[in-house]
């Protein structure tokens, strides 16, 4: 190594990891287990090879959006008790169906899927988001013994990629250093004991996609090939590779030449959004989250296996709304609308819808309560403490993890059907068929020929898919 080389790897040593936090840890929990068996037990057939997430992140108020109740107009000295919905119900293209306003368009491919009112978040003790998004992502609730897996990693370690050119787990949205709660993030977007080549492909920005798997043009191959030994130089003098057993090290290994592949396979073109047509990308592009879907619509053509799209977590912004409910949803819903809806379309038009599943879920609902910053003249009144006197406690602001939305489309699942019901009044809790977390994860999984029941085997015991293999089939919502 030259002189600037040793200065850039002594650095790297020095702290260049230190920013891993979470994700380091889990990767170290895992360290001194060999490569974890798959014990698939017996599923029907597959209807889907790939599934898309679309991870409504904060908290999407559901009677705001797909359960909607009685609407109440807001006016100074309205009680919060009052308030069940913000904005009025729509129909759609389904008779029985209806949804709030500001889903135009998604009103419009409600006969594509299917709606389910009744999923219900665990009651973790602390209605936290970071415990309930890891709980939903994972199936465990968190802290755990080993680092367990995200489920996108468990599909793209169970199935294997449908092309081997393109990542089979990627995440799209997400912003990993958010301050605070940067850790809890981390925690549960790893692969955990299945090793480091089955974790995600992050991509933050969808726009930035293209240059994530395309070398600078300057950088020619023998300076490509000196970086890749840098890296590998640095690496080995980490403790997430000082201390690895054989199987954590080789998969440290395939991921880094997994990442060499895309770089020069004609894969790569899916991730440039600059080569889709303008037409189609000007319906997508309502921000961040709309290209997401874009991406993620090319990258199912191209054979991702798993693909998350977020609206990302950030503490009170976005669908974490504690403040200005009803105006955060309205921003919301322009977000999602168009390029939810266009992305059920283009994978029908492109015969895609069948064989993959789209799933819209959030960690948990919200009702409607004037709470968090909801200003001094609220709280001065003791005589009326539920009185909504400014728009901005005007919405749905507290979590509510006894009833939430979860809209599923393609790979099997039946068309213009509801599943649960849910009180019409408040508490608009869950009176018929709730879905807990462990049965929507058995419901995904059915879809991809996996079975709840199906296990790792890791520091030798069993890691089920679903809790202690016990989740259930929702089989009304299959076709």
């Amino acid at each position: 190594m030259n002189s600037e080389e040793k200065s850039i790897v002594s650095k790297l040593s020095r702290r260049g990891f230190m920013g891993m936090g979470v994700s380091a840890a889990a990767t170290l929990a895992a360290l001194a287990g060999r490569e974890p068996e798959v014990v698939r037990a017996a599923a029907p057939e597959a209807t889907a090879d790939s599934i898309i997430v679309l991870w409504m992140a904060g908290g999407m108020a559901q009677t705001e959006t797909f359960d909607p109740k009685r609407y109440t107009p807001f006016e100074p000295g309205v009680r919060t008790e009052r308030v069940l919905s913000t904005f009025p119900a729509i129909d759609t293209v389904v008779d029985h169906i209806k949804i709030s306003q500001g889903l135009e368009r998604v009103a419009k491919v409600m006969d594509r899927g299917s709606l389910i009112r009744t999923f219900q978040a665990a009651d973790l003790g602390f209605i936290l988001h970071s415990r309930h998004q890891f709980h939903w992502h994972t199936g465990y609730i968190p802290p755990q013994s080993l680092a367990v897996p995200h489920i996108g990693a468990v599909i793209a370690k169970t199935l294997g990629p449908k092309n081997p050119t393109v990542p089979p787990f990627i995440s799209i949205g997400q912003n990993l250093e958010i301050g605070g709660e940067s850790a809890s993030i981390k925690a549960f977007h790893t692969a955990g004991f299945l090793g480091t080549e089955y974790g995600p492909f992050l991509i933050t920005d969808p726009q930035d996609a293209a240059s994530a798997v395309r070398p600078p043009a300057d950088l020619g191959d023998a300076r490509f090939k000196s970086r890749r030994r840098l890296y590998e130089q640095v690496l080995a003098r980490q403790p997430s590779y000082q201390y690895a057993g054989d199987f954590q090290r080789e998969s440290m290994m395939k991921a880094m030449d997994a990442a060499d592949r895309l770089l020069t396979s004609p894969s790569a073109k899916a991730f440039d959004l600059s080569l889709e047509p303008k037409p189609s990308y000007d319906i997508y592009n309502s921000g961040r989250f709309g290209q997401g879907c874009l991406l993620a619509r090319r990258l199912v053509e191209a054979g991702a296996r798993y693909v998350e799209v977020t609206t990302e977590y950030i503490p009170f912004r976005y669908w974490d709304s504690h403040q200005d409910g009803h105006e955060r949803a309205v921003m919301m819903k322009k977000t999602i609308d168009a390029p939810l809806s266009q992305l059920i379309l283009d994978l029908e038009d492109r015969g895609l819808l069948k064989r993959t599943l789209v799933v819209l879920a959030s960690e948990f609902g919200r009702d409607a309560i004037t709470e968090g910053k909801v200003g001094k003249e609220v709280r001065d009144q003791a005589n009326t403490p539920d009185v909504m006197t400014l728009p901005t406690h005007y919405g749905m602001h507290r979590h509510f993890t006894a009833a939430g939305s979860v809209l599923l489309f393609g790979g099997g699942i039946k068309r213009g059907f509801v599943y649960g019901k849910t009180a019409d009044e408040r508490p608009c809790t869950t009176i018929e068929n709730p879905v807990p977390v462990e049965d929507l994860h058995a419901t995904m999984y059915h879809a991809l020929g996996i079975a709840p029941t199906s296990f790792f085997v890791a520091e030798k015991r069993p890691v089920y898919v679903t809790k202690d293999g016990k989740g259930n089939v929702i089989r009304d919502l299959y076709a």
